[in-house]
């Protein structure tokens, strides 16, 4: 009995060590060190900085940031590393400390320098070449059975989502969904999968559109996965364009939400996660809508997020549940509706 006892507590303890390393990886993913140097009182040095490595100045202390914000090395010592090493490296701080700093901007939108010289088209160029190379799912591949057997979505979704090419086959059965501009270019992809999450490396978050791309209701959510779960939640509707910012707010993504929002009759939904972050993306929403002067509604999922929602409401069909409660979603009605 006690070893029973004993391989339960080893077996959740790896659980939890796997929890906390996919929290650490979201965290390294949504914040970059520019915001850590900013919000540090660092300023950047446009001169004497390029677009591949951007330098921070605070008094005599220069920081370099690197692969797209991911990385920085401090020149004038052999420093360098992630967000959180940054982190460690400014505030002398313990671990536990560093990741509430971290934790802490998520969602910060850091200054971006404004270069002289206009961006290399190549490195772009590359990201709509890369998307193309990559095989569609089908049924039986492997993002098929990801998104269909361990995210719930219907088949007749991810039908939908391939026949707009916004998805694509990525490493080791995970799923790549497009983010477009206005004008419908590729501009990177959401990567999810089993073991993975991030994004394309090069590429650019603006929005990932599922949905009638003239549909004046827009709902905003946080992931790829959450909007094509809560269009499956609402049974599809047609007035509705279910939006994914990709776990950022980058300028673009602003601009992208504002000039969708702009157009006459438009009204923003904040279908954000159900937590401090979400809560964050929909003052940020709301505040948008008010400078434009469109409606805008918080949507809040009754799960932590809606793919959660939709995998609890799956189990309950499966559980046979009767006809009628089959047909109930359970949908929250929304909230701080307001007109503009």
């Amino acid at each position: 009995m006690r070893g029973k006892e004993n391989k339960e507590r080893r077996t959740q303890g790896r659980a939890d060590k796997d929890m906390e390393k996919n929290d650490l990886e979201e965290l390294r993913d949504r914040v970059p060190c520019a915001a850590v140097l900013e919000t540090a009182g660092f300023a950047i040095d446009v001169k004497e900085s390029t677009r591949k490595a951007v330098k921070y100045r605070r008094g005599a202390e220069i920081v370099i940031v690197i692969h797209g914000g991911k990385g920085w090395f401090a020149p004038l010592s052999d420093a360098k590393g992630d967000v959180f090493s940054l982190v460690e490296h400014l505030d002398r701080a313990p671990f536990t400390k560093v990741v509430e700093r971290v934790a802490s901007l998520v969602g910060f939108v850091p200054t971006v320098p404004t270069w002289s010289r206009p961006a290399d088209d190549r490195r772009l160029a590359s990201i709509p070449t890369r998307w193309a190379k990559r095989r569609k799912p089908w049924p039986g591949s492997m993002t098929w059975l990801y998104l269909h057997g361990e995210r719930s979505l219907p088949d007749a979704v991810i039908r939908a989502a391939i026949r707009h090419d916004l998805l694509r086959e990525g490493p080791r059965g995970s799923m790549w969904a497009a983010h477009s501009d206005g004008d419908g270019r590729v501009t990177g992809w959401e990567e999810r999968g089993p073991d993975w999450r991030g994004f394309s490396t090069g590429g650019a978050k603006v929005l990932f559109r599922f949905g009638p791309i003239h549909a004046l209701r827009l709902c905003v959510t946080e992931a790829a996965i959450d909007a094509m779960s809560l269009a499956v939640l609402e049974r599809g509707r047609t007035d509705s364009l279910y939006l994914s910012t990709g776990g950022g707010w980058s300028p673009a993504t602003d601009t992208a939400i504002r000039a969708l929002a702009a157009r006459h009759g438009a009204g923003l939904v904040a279908a954000t996660d159900d937590n401090g972050q979400g809560d964050r993306y929909a003052d940020r929403l709301e505040s948008a809508a008010a400078e434009i002067g469109c409606s805008f509604a918080r949507l809040r999922p009754p799960a932590v997020d809606w793919n959660a929602e939709l995998e609890a409401w799956a189990a309950k069909q499966g559980e046979g549940d009767g006809e009628e409660e089959g047909k109930k979603t359970r949908l929250p009605h929304a909230r701080r509706p307001r007109q503009g």
